[in-house]
This record gives structure tokens, sequence and C-alpha cells, in this order.
């Protein structure tokens, strides 16, 4: 007898607003669903186009994968659509440099979740996914994966090589994530890990084991490694016809005219064409050797002045009053009530909550260096109900299967906040670091304390709140008032 699945749908859409991307939830009018995606965080009801709808990320596809699993089906297929083609205004014409994009992003697939795992004293890898039968015939036939009845999941060993057979099978079906608790010591691993997001083309040019080498021997934070692997890796692709020989064998001219390029696309920052410049010039110098080219002569662009993006505290206490979730509520609270960086936040162990000095130990912060920050008595008070709550064991903040939140979870929870406190002001979770530095300056605090609490080795970075605050310019009166 066959049967009929019944579950309902919920269709998964692509689209576009202000440049960005985000997915559209389509599905039969059903009360119960609706209450499910108004629990979701990273979900939010649009009233421009009257539906729910969340930000584009493989993260945001695997969570609503999961809050729906066995209750309704979550189809993606219409997410990969042919992008229609607009009239364009104008046409730039780049002297030099690349008019598209170097590095083009694969298609979003399903997520296969990598977490480790004990089984009569022996360490094994699990491998978990929402459920899709392609991904599970596949592992099925897979030689590097077996299944355990005990346990009722797939499992792999912990050599790096059953790794790479896993992601030779699963290769254009989806997407392999490790948990934080998964150390990778196999350099090539890692790149194949963090170039699935890329478009393998004719051509393509993976970056050298070599490079990664030399920064982790010296090293290098891992935001630095990452970032420095991408920008090689655009720089890389950006003259993949020339192949990986000739390419090392760039004069100062060549690499000038592709960072040129990158300036006049008014595309990038310019921390980004900066970075991309530190990174091809510790790719020659450093890893090839090629100190005879003069890379200090490469261009650098001017630095805009933008000043940061501040909430009001009246925007700051609306989005904390909306975030009921406590342990939601206490990551922005850390934000805020100690100037921290988002990988400060998922960085704190439990231990670095000082209560009986009413300070924050942050360790390896920004350049790797150690500093201490405010612990206030509310938040102090919300930490420890939320320790009572949810008992984390290593790190302040764990994800579900243990190992350190992520990123991505607390941009997502950020969203969702100003979402519900109807705030418009484009901000992200670093902004509430800005805004705790610039009301510290309102209340008077004098600005060596407040560089020392943000961890700037320069008074000159944390001078630009001076340009921000308007507590001094709220005293002027403008000469029109005067007539």
């Amino acid at each position: 007898m066959a049967y009929i699945n019944l579950q309902p749908v919920i269709f998964l859409n692509a689209l576009e607003h202000e440049g960005k991307q985000f997915i559209r939830l389509w599905y039969k009018p059903s009360p119960f669903i609706t209450k499910m995606l108004k629990e979701a965080s990273w979900i939010r009801y649009s009233k421009t186009y009257k539906c729910f709808v969340m930000h584009r990320t493989s993260n945001a596809i695997e969570l609503t994968h999961n809050h729906f699993y066995g209750v309704a089906k979550v189809d993606s297929r219409y997410l990969i659509r042919p992008k229609r083609l607009r009239p364009a205004e104008g046409v730039v014409i780049l002297s030099g440099g690349h008019a598209s994009e170097p590095l083009q992003k694969a298609p979003v697939l399903p997520v296969v979740r990598l977490q480790p795992l004990e089984y009569e004293g022996k360490p094994l890898v699990q491998v978990s996914h929402a459920f899709d039968r392609n991904i599970y015939e596949c592992l099925r036939l897979s030689k590097c994966c077996r299944w355990l009845p005990a346990l009722k999941c797939f499992v792999i060993e912990t050599g790096s090589d059953s790794l790479h057979l896993l992601l030779d099978d699963v290769a254009g079906l989806a997407q392999v994530w490790l948990a934080q608790t998964l150390q990778v010591r196999d350099l090539k691993l890692q790149a194949r890990l963090w170039e699935q997001t890329y478009a393998k083309g004719e051509g393509y040019i993976t970056c050298p084991v070599a490079c990664l080498e030399k920064l982790f021997l010296l090293n290098y934070s891992l935001n630095t490694i990452r970032t420095y692997h991408s920008l090689l890796l655009r720089f890389l692709n950006g003259h993949k016809e020339h192949g990986l020989e000739k390419i090392n064998a760039f004069s100062e001219e060549e690499i000038n005219q592709y960072h040129r390029g990158m300036v006049q696309s008014q595309k990038y920052s310019f921390s980004t064409v900066s970075q991309s410049i530190n990174a091809v010039k510790f790719y020659y110098q450093r890893v090839l050797g090629r100190h005879e080219v003069q890379l200090n002569l490469v261009e650098r662009p001017e630095k805009a002045r933008r000043l940061p993006t501040v909430l009001s505290k009246q925007e700051v206490q609306r989005i904390l009053s909306v975030t009921e979730n406590l342990k939601h509520r206490c990551l922005l609270q850390l934000l805020y009530a100690g100037g921290l960086r988002i990988g400060e936040v998922i960085n704190l162990r439990i231990e670095d909550v000082q209560s009986e000095r009413i300070l924050l130990f942050i360790r390896g912060g920004k350049g790797k260096k150690d500093r201490t920050t405010l612990l206030s008595a509310k938040l102090l008070e919300s930490l420890r109900e939320y320790y009572r709550a949810y008992r984390p064991k290593v790190w302040l903040f764990e994800g579900q299967t243990g190992g350190q939140y992520t990123v991505e979870s607390i941009r997502n929870i950020f969203s969702a906040s100003m979402g519900k406190a109807g705030i418009l002001t484009k901000a992200t979770p670093h902004t509430l670091r800005h805004s705790f530095a610039t009301h510290l300056l309102e209340q008077g605090t004098d600005l060596r304390y407040i560089q020392t609490l943000l961890g700037h080795g320069s008074s000159r970075t944390t001078e630009i709140y001076t340009h921000v605050t308007s507590h001094s310019l709220e005293k002027i009166t403008s000469p029109l008032d005067n007539l």
C-alpha cells in the first residue's frame, strides 16, 4: 500500500529587497504553521510583502528545516532560479581589473552537520542532516559512512581521509558544516571546507596550502586567516586564465592594476581593498619569498572617514525589552554593557565573569590582546539567572549540540529583535559596541578609559566617537534662534 505524505509544505522562494537577498516563505493557510513561524527568532513577518521572510543564508535554511522537522516539509526547489535581467541605467567601464566578480557563489544547498561522538569508548564523528532522500541515499551508499543502529545515525571515522571522501560523496548535494568542537589539522581539508561556498568553474584555483601553513605557523588569528584566504582566492581566480605559475611571477604592476579595478568598481570598502593588498603582499613576500618585488609600491585607496552608526539609549532599551529569550537577551546585553565585539562574546568562558571584581575578562581579543571591561550589575543578575537555567559547561554561551555559539546565530537574534522593536536604523550587533562607547562619552567618561575598555591600541581610533556624540551639540544654539 502506498502512503501519502499528509504533511503541509512550506515553499522557500527567492526575494531581493534593496539589493539584499531574502527568502519568502509560502504555505497554505494554517494557524499552526503561522504560530511556529512566529516562534522562530530568525523569521519575521514583512508588512511590505505581507508574508514571512528571513535572510538568505545556509544557517537560516538549516534552522528552518530543523524547526519544522516531522511537522512540515520545507521545499527549497524554487530558490535556485535564473535571475531576471533588467535594463541597465548605465555601464561603468573599468580600466584594468574585472567587470564581473571572479568568485561566484555556489547555489545554496542543504547542510550536512558533523559533530564529535563517543560510542563504546571510541571517538567517532556523527553525520546528521534535515531529512532529504537524496542525501540519505548518498550517505547510505558512501564507503566512508556507516549506519549506527544503536544511536540511529550515520557516523564516519575521525581521520581526515574520511572527511575528504565525505566531501567527494556529497559534492553538489549538500555543504558540510563542522561543529566548533571538531578541530581540523589537515589544512588541505580546511581549505576544501572553506571553499564549498564557491562555484568551481573551469580553471578554478584553490588557495595554496603553503599559504595557510605559513599563516598558522605565524600564529595569525583564525579570523585573519579566513579573511586572507578568501581575498587571496579572489585574486588568484581573478587571473585564473594565466595559471598559478604565471600568477606567481607577477610584478607589482599587475597587482596594482587588480586592486585599482577593485577601487573603480565601487563595490568594496577601504578596509576590504586594504586587507586584499595585505593578503596578496603576504603571499608574494612571506610564502613565495618574492622580496625583489616592491609591493610597498602598491597603491592603497584613500580611507573614507565614515562615522559609526549609533543607537540611542531608548532604542537599545527597546531592543532588550522585546528579546524574550533569556539566553538571547544576555548575549545582546553583553555586547552593549561591556562594549564587546561579537567574536569576544562567543569566546567567553564561564570563569571570565569575575563577579567578585565586577569585571569581565576578555581573552585574546582583536590583535590577540587580553583586557578587562565593565560588568554591569544588571547584567550580572541576568547572567546568574541564565546560568541556573542553562548550566553551560565550558563556554558561557553554548549551542544546542555543545561548543561555542555561532556569529551567524547572534546576527539573526539581533536582526529579529530589531524587527520586533520596530527600529529602522541599519544596524548590526557591532552597533551596540559603538553605542556603548558613545553613551559613556556622553556621560562624561574620560576618553582614555573608554580606549582601555574597548581595547583600542591607539587613542585616534577612539576619538571617532567624539564626532558621533550629540551631548555637546545639544547645548549649542543655532544663530537663527537668536534672530
